[in-house]
């Protein structure tokens, strides 16, 4: 069983991960975006650590609500509300309980996937962050590595799609070639994950 704990160590290895490959996220956001991505998350991620280590939260969806309201807060462009709906989602399905099991945190998370598609207008396939956190989502039944994994192919699969979401659709076919920044970011969350499961 997950407690608060667990989750504040998930945000906190996805802040450390988000910071060592912000400047590659903003480099596959460069082609097709406005350049800001890894930026943009690096500030958002920190400052949900900050708000997790002066007061953490004492359930999993506790930890999940906040960390998604600072994402709205302090994250630019559209990121921030689809992290941030993501999160804050998953969290209220959680609800109060001081404890999760990893399938609750599969259904949680699952719901903020479809938050997001909502928010987003976006489905699997539109190059958008969608691609990386459907898979990731799917695979979580089996484990967090295969979810990480999942997620990672799923952010490598955008490379040749054509955009028909968000700034990069825009571009129309010259969109193709390059990998989705969010969806690279949504593997990182995974990538996270397993690692603190581990």
């Amino acid at each position: 069983m997950l407690d608060a704990a667990f989750f504040v160590r998930w945000m906190t290895a996805a802040a450390a991960v988000i910071d060592r490959e912000a400047d590659r996220l903003t480099e596959l956001d460069s082609p097709i975006g406005d350049a800001d991505h890894g930026k943009n998350m690096q500030r958002g991620f920190t400052a949900v650590v900050k708000t997790l280590t002066a007061e953490p939260p004492a359930t999993p969806g506790a930890v999940l609500t906040t960390a998604g309201r600072q994402l709205i807060s302090s994250v630019g462009g559209a990121s921030g509300p689809l992290y941030g709906t993501l999160l804050r989602r998953a969290g209220k399905v959680l609800g109060e309980a001081d404890r999760v099991s990893a399938e609750e945190l599969r259904s949680g998370l699952a719901a903020g996937v479809d938050a997001v598609g909502q928010l987003g207008g976006s489905a699997p396939g539109d190059k958008t962050m969608l691609d990386a956190l459907v898979p990731g989502v799917t695979a979580l039944s089996a484990s967090f590595d295969a979810a990480a994994e999942a997620a990672g192919q799923g952010a490598l699969a955008t490379v040749p799609m054509q955009a028909r979401k968000g700034r990069a659709s825009y571009l129309g076919e010259r969109s193709i070639g390059h990998q989705d920044p969010g969806a690279a970011s949504s593997a990182l969350l995974f990538a996270a994950l397993a690692e603190v499961a581990k």
